[in-house]
């Protein structure tokens, strides 16, 4: 079912022979002398598995995710944050010079910043706005530039919702319509960093089940967001096995440290994933506070939809207002570069505190 997954791969990785770690070729043993590892960690001799090497893939945070995302462990690739798996994608799928990946702006910068670095090509089909006004993907135009011969082939489509910058999420049934027009021609991307934010409802919420039907479909995840992990750097690729196998490839012999290992097991327990979603309920509490301080303030022209963990907002001077709550502290993100954004700030949701602190600084 997935036959088409090898050939969309660059060529020259077909048979490629991965980089056979010691981690990875070999198991077991009580005496380890195979890696060229210390014996001890001199700095900090209470860490007594610090001189090792870590898992080239952890089986057990994989089957921990999988459980989590519903999915089965050979169809998850554990990474360094989901900017690891953006350029693995491009690194595997895009031949530099003459291939391409798709990208929708308004949207996370580093879809186009990964093909350039790798030499791909970007192909940009802007989010168009709907009937209510919110921007949304363009699928005719979509397809439309998948079919342009005289242009380079694109291996790869980004799809990121919920959004960022924009905070909405992408209208599901525009995503099918996507998948079933692209059918074995490219991957799509769908990004989904910000998924636990979305209401129980929503039909993004259990879209990695999309994974059985859509063999084309990458589902890309991170623990930075609602888990509070941003600093530990994990994410993960979620596809076919086929995709998987593609992927490990071409990723780094030894990916995640094995402190960050640690840690993603321990966030994806029943306790870690009871914790994540208290402090989510209460993340949305201050979303929802902060937009109704938002909805009375006079400068405020516009407030965008959101289902994240920040607000997009339209406002007559972006940048006169970020140095004004820079200049009290208070650090809040210019997005008017950011195609069909002009005027636009987006303001990350914190503690009750930082609420306080922001709702404090900002004009009436």
């Amino acid at each position: 079912m997935s036959d088409f997954i090898a050939k969309l791969q660059r060529p020259h990785l077909v048979d490629l022979t991965p980089y056979q770690s010691a981690r990875r070729s070999m198991s077991g043993g009580s005496v380890w002398l195979n890696a060229n590892e210390a014996p001890a960690t001199p700095a900090f001799p209470e860490q007594n598995s610090w001189n090792r090497y870590p898992s080239f893939q952890s089986d057990s945070l994989n089957q921990a995710y999988a459980n989590y995302a519903g999915v089965q462990r050979e169809q998850v690739l554990s990474c360094r944050g989901s900017d690891e798996a953006i350029e693995l994608l491009v690194r595997s799928f895009c031949e530099p010079g003459s291939e391409a990946v798709m990208i929708t702006t308004p949207t996370y910068g580093m879809y186009a910043i990964s093909a350039a670095t790798h030499g791909a090509k970007v192909v940009d089909c802007p989010l168009q706005a709907d009937s209510q006004g919110e921007l949304q993907l363009d699928v005719p135009g979509m397809l439309a530039r998948l079919d342009d011969e005289s242009a380079a082939r694109v291996k790869l489509i980004f799809v990121c919702s919920p959004s960022n910058p924009l905070g909405n999420e992408v209208d599901a049934k525009a995503i099918r319509s996507l998948l079933e027009g692209v059918g074995e021609r490219a991957l799509v991307v769908l990004d989904q960093a910000y998924i636990e934010f979305v209401s129980a409802d929503s039909e993004q919420a259990d879209i990695a089940a999309w994974l059985a039907d859509y063999p084309q479909l990458v589902v890309l995840r991170t623990l930075s967001k609602a888990f509070g992990l941003a600093a530990l750097r994990c994410g993960f690729a979620l596809g076919q096995p086929a995709l998987i196998e593609i992927l490990r490839k071409v990723i780094a012999p030894y990916p995640l440290p094995a402190p960050t290992l640690v840690g993603a097991e321990q966030a994806l327990s029943a306790a870690g994933i009871s914790a994540m979603r208290a402090q989510l309920a209460t993340i949305k509490q201050q979303r929802q506070r902060l937009l109704d301080e938002l909805s009375t303030r006079s400068w405020v022209q516009r407030i965008w939809p959101t289902a994240t963990n920040f607000v997009l907002v339209s406002v007559a001077d972006a940048a006169g207002l970020v140095a004004q709550c820079q200049a009290q502290g208070v650090l809040i993100r210019n997005q008017s570069s950011q195609r069909g954004l002009g005027q636009c700030i987006r303001i990350s949701i914190g503690s009750e505190q930082e609420m306080n602190q922001l709702l404090e600084v900002l004009p009436q």
